[in-house]
Parts: C-alpha cells; structure tokens; sequence
C-alpha cells in the first residue's frame, strides 16, 4: 500500500507547488486581469447593444416580417456569451504577445463557449426531453472538444468491446448510435410535423390531395431517417437483400396488423372514401369528426371532446356511415304530440316559419322544394296527433339535438302563445265491489 501512497503523495505536493508558483507569478495575474477586461467590456458592448438597437430594445408589434423581428428579438440572450468568446479570443492574443502564456485565458474561453451552448439550448430548444439530452450529452461532448480531451476518451470507449465471431461491438459504436439515432428521430419528428403544416395549408389543394402528399412526406421523411441510422450504425446498403427477406417473413407472421394498417391508410388516401373533416359513424354507434389520418390509425373525435383511435384496416374491412362524403347537407326529422282539438293549418304554418328563420336550416328555395323545412301529420296516437318536422341544415347538426333543441323550444313557445296543448296520457282508475 506504502508504495503507492508515496507516489501520489509526491505528486499531489509536485502539484501544489506549481499551482502556487502559476498562483504568484505575473503571468496569471495579467492574464487573470485580460480575462476581467475582455468580459466586462462584453458586458458593456452587451448593454449598449440591447438599449440602442431597436430590434433588441423591445418585443416586436404584429406587421411586416414580424417572424423575422422575432427571431432577431431572441437573439438578444445571446450577444453577451458571443462577445465573451470574441473578445476573449483578442485577450490570448494580447496575453501571448506580452507575458507569453494565455492558458488560463484559453480555459475562459473554453468555459465561454459552453456557456453559450447552454444558453442556445435553453433558448432554441423547447422540448424538455430534447434539452435535457443536450445538456447532459451535447455540453459534455463539447466541453472535451475544447479541451481536447475528445479524442483520447473515443479511443478509450471504442477500445471497450465485445466480439463474437465476424461481429465487433464497441462501447463507443453505441453510445454514437444512441445519440446520432435520438437527434435523427427528433429532427425527423419536428421535420415531420413542419412539412406536413406547410402542405395542409396549401388551399389551392383539396383537402384529399393535401393528405396525400402530407403522408408520402412522412413516410419518406422517416425512410431516408432509417437509411441514414444504418450508415451511422456502420451496416451497408447491400446487407439490407438479406434483412428485406427476413423482414418480409416477419410482415407475414408477427407484423401484419401494422403493415394491414399502413397499407389500409395509404389505399384509404389514394381513393378518398373518407378525409379529413368527414363525420364518421361507426357499426357499433360511435360517431365523430375525423380529425387525422395517421399512418397505423384514425382519430375521430366525438361531440363530447373523446378521441376514438380506429385502426385503417376497420375502415377498408368492415362498413360505417360516412354522413358528408359527397353532400355535406343533412336531414333531420323531430317528432312530437298535439291534442286532438288543435288547429293544425296553423301549427305547420308557424312550424314552417320557426324553422325558416333559425340560421342553421336551409329555408333558400332556390336549392330546391326538397330542402325546404316541412311539417305533417305523421299519425294518430292514443292521445294525441302524432307531428312530424322535417329540415335540412349544411354539415352535422353539432351535438345531439342541438338545432333540433332550438326549434322544439320555439316550437313548445308557440304553441304555449296560441293555447295549443300538448298532451299526455291521462287514466281513469274504477273500485269495484267485490
């Protein structure tokens, strides 16, 4: 134990010696001293920037090339780290051409530069997941490339491996795979989700014909993402015969509800039997707009704010009710009682003006006698008069009985104001003797 307890202890003495004599020299007292100037020059330089300039003085005002201001505006975090590193790198200069050392500013600059990668990354980065891997793998990777330390650490990580037979896996080959495949998959995600924004959005386009695009896009998108981890992962392209054979078997056995799935959402897109904003109906009576079409499934989402996740295969294999695939307009039909004695010419007259006037009811007659709102005798009941109202509204009647609710209750309050009666069941009850 003595034997290895002395030679440390001579060199941690070796060490406090020189760290005293760095400590104490002229050398790290100017270079200490370049250090302080050249950062509270950039601090000053910082300060005037952000006061005088008007793209940094204030958050923009909505105008012209407002995302533009913006991005300048977010820069502002910025300038003080940048000019650290900049006026730092002047102070090596000076250091080495006066007291011929500048290390001490080198390890500034070194930290500098870190600094302002943590503040891009705070500031350009909103994913906390996505944060939170360059913080702790992208500063670090950083900070040996400053140091120079980067090169020594690889070689130690890829001479850490496991061999079996041909197969040669080093510690740095996954660790490189993890990082590279995790930034690939993020960028492709935010990739992903951009270009298929600016597609929908192209108006000239139908809405059909936007989908389309939007899913050949990201397939795409993740195929040349997938290619790209294979060529980090050190595989070569014409290994992939052999891994296309084995991946057709496992498409046939263990994956064929996924591809089921991804084929039936690229038929269901090239032959638009349904599309986005269609209001789906279920077999089993669950109904909802179609909100998106992603690769493996559909989302519907009901009335009462639930997403319902339906694979693609269910709509090519099995039967719905697609309510506005061709004609978005829609007829619904209300039903009600009156009393025998009512005076029916004047309820469908007032039924008629009741419908004609709510905003949601086509009551145009240039789109024909057959959307006008209607009301007839649908037949006679034990109590009453069974009434029957018709009516066409443009698109889904949002929620049930929501225009239908309107026009009951105009309905009940017209015939409340004309002493119409609704009626009900009404029994008459005998004691017999014995």
């Amino acid at each position: 134990m003595e034997q290895y307890l002395e030679p440390a202890g001579q060199w941690l003495n070796q060490t406090w010696l020189l760290a005293g004599e760095w400590a104490t020299s002229p050398q790290f007292y100017a270079q200490l001293a370049a250090i302080a100037v050249a950062l509270f020059v950039a601090t000053v330089i910082a300060k005037v920037l952000r006061s005088r300039v008007s793209l940094l003085r204030q958050p923009p005002a909505p105008g012209r090339l407002e995302h533009f201001r913006t991005f300048i505006y977010s820069l502002r975090a910025l300038i003080r780290p940048a000019l650290n590193i900049m006026l730092l790198g002047v102070a090596i200069e000076v250091t080495n051409a006066s007291v011929g050392q500048s290390w001490l500013v080198k390890l500034a600059q070194g930290l500098a530069l870190v600094f302002l990668l943590y503040s891009i990354i705070k500031r350009f980065i909103p994913s906390p997941g996505m944060q939170s891997i360059a913080k702790w793998i992208g500063i670090p990777i950083a900070t040996l490339e400053v140091f120079g330390w980067l090169d020594p650490v690889i070689a130690h990580l890829d001479g850490i491996a496991l061999s079996l037979g041909d197969i040669h896996v080093s510690l740095y080959a996954v660790l490189r795979t993890l990082i590279v495949g995790s930034l690939l998959f993020w960028a492709g995600r935010v990739s992903s989700n951009a270009g298929k924004q600016a597609i929908r959005s192209q108006q000239t386009l139908d809405i059909g014909t936007r989908e389309v695009f939007a899913k050949l896009f990201e397939i795409g998108l993740f195929v040349i993402i997938f290619l790209l981890l294979l060529q980090v992962m050190g595989i070569s392209l014409t290994a992939l015969a052999v891994f296309g054979g084995a991946l057709g078997v496992g498409l046939g056995f263990g994956l064929q509800q996924i591809a089921s799935n991804f084929i039936s959402g690229i038929i269901i897109l090239i032959d638009r039997s349904i599309t986005i904003g269609d209001f789906i109906e279920l077999e089993d009576g669950r109904s909802g707009i179609l909100r998106e079409l992603n690769m493996r499934f559909g989302v519907i989402e009901t009335f009462d704010g639930k997403d319902i996740m339906v694979p693609n295969e269910q709509f090519i294999t099995t039967s719905y009710t697609n309510w506005t695939h061709k004609d978005p307009n829609q007829r619904y039909s209300l039903e009600f009682q009156v009393a025998y004695s009512t005076d029916l010419d004047l309820l469908f007259d007032n039924i008629r003006a009741i419908c004609n006037e709510h905003p949601g009811v086509i009551s145009d007659e240039t789109m024909g006698i057959e959307y006008l709102p209607d009301a007839e005798i649908a037949g006679f009941g034990d109590s009453g008069i069974d009434i029957l109202v018709e009516f066409w509204m443009h698109g889904i009647d949002e929620g049930k009985n929501r225009v239908g609710a309107d026009l009951l209750h105009s309905i009940w309050r017209s015939i409340q104001e004309h002493g119409m009666q609704i009626p009900f069941p009404q029994r008459e009850v005998r004691i017999l003797k014995d």
